[in-house]
């Protein structure tokens, strides 16, 4: 019988299917090998009942030289006739429902399945999981892109004086002013360069920008005017988000977690920063992007 080394063998390389005909010899593998390369459903079925007819040929072969074969009677003549009833039988016997066929198709489709986005396939370790990536998971806008690109420079200098991961807080201010298409404003048109949606509250002394905004109560989303505090410069808004993540007893948790996107999101959320119950998911989105583009340009 053929060893089941050769058989796993022959059966991770398959992909593709071969005629009509089921197959009827070990020589068969050799052609299901060659025509590898399309990872079709009805491709798959086909080369799955194609090993079944294999595995159950040579299955039935073995039986019969088991139990029905003397050694008297031996001429070239009955084994041919023998091998075709084999055949014939292998051929009935293959693809029913629930049979190997079923379960060779499962692990062909696990095996030719396209890897999922951002996974790295090793081929020297075809059986151990590799870690995904950022790279390759999103697509940037051009006007992602320009964003992170005009604010690199203030996040890195902010980065360096308070710790937080330029990446986080140029994804937030991504998320925050839709990358920058968005942007809250003065009265009159001017820049309020809050790139956080930082709201004036009743200890803010600076300049004020009042805007209609969408809050979330219980749930539902509401228009509303908010007084937001307003800066100078871009660099000022990023130092005074470092210094509220950083210096606020309220978001001490968020800014303990920075070793992880969904740690220091779900922080930030559950700290209350935005009233959107989506809010950290969403944010994860954006600085998961952040990151991607930062190690484009790196």
């Amino acid at each position: 019988m053929q060893s089941w080394k050769s058989f796993d063998m022959a059966f991770s390389q398959l992909t593709n299917t071969t005629s009509n005909a089921l197959a009827a010899d070990a020589r068969s593998l050799n052609t299901l090998k060659l025509q590898a390369g399309q990872n079709t459903p009805g491709a798959i079925k086909e080369a799955a009942r194609q090993f079944e007819s294999l595995f159950m040929r040579e299955l039935i072969k073995s039986m019969r030289e088991a139990t029905m074969k003397s050694g008297l009677l031996d001429s070239p003549g009955g084994d041919l006739s023998a091998d075709l009833l084999d055949q014939q039988l292998a051929v009935q016997m293959s693809g029913m429902p629930g049979g190997l066929s079923d379960l060779i198709a499962r692990q062909l489709s696990q095996q030719t399945a396209p890897a999922e986005a951002g996974a790295v396939s090793s081929p020297a370790t075809p059986n151990k999981p590799v870690p995904a990536s950022p790279v390759g998971i999103f697509k940037p806008t051009g006007s992602q892109t320009e964003f992170v690109q005009r604010h690199t420079a203030a996040a890195a200098a902010v980065e360096q004086s308070s710790g937080l991961p330029s990446g986080y807080m140029l994804g937030q201010a991504g998320h925050e002013t839709g990358w920058g298409r968005h942007e809250i404003a003065m009265k009159g048109g001017a820049p309020s360069f809050n790139l956080f949606g930082i709201k004036a509250g009743a200890g803010w002394t600076g300049k004020v920008a009042e805007v209609a905004t969408t809050e979330f109560v219980n749930g539902a989303a509401q228009k509303v005017v908010a007084k937001f505090r307003a800066y100078g410069s871009y660099e000022e808004s990023f130092r005074d988000y470092a210094r509220l993540i950083t210096q606020s007893p309220k978001y001490a948790q968020a800014s303990q977690q920075t070793a992880s996107v969904q740690g220091y999101t779900k922080g930030l959320q559950r700290a209350g920063y935005a009233t959107d119950p989506d809010y950290a998911a969403k944010l994860s989105r954006a600085i998961n992007l952040t990151l991607q583009l930062q190690r484009a340009q790196a």
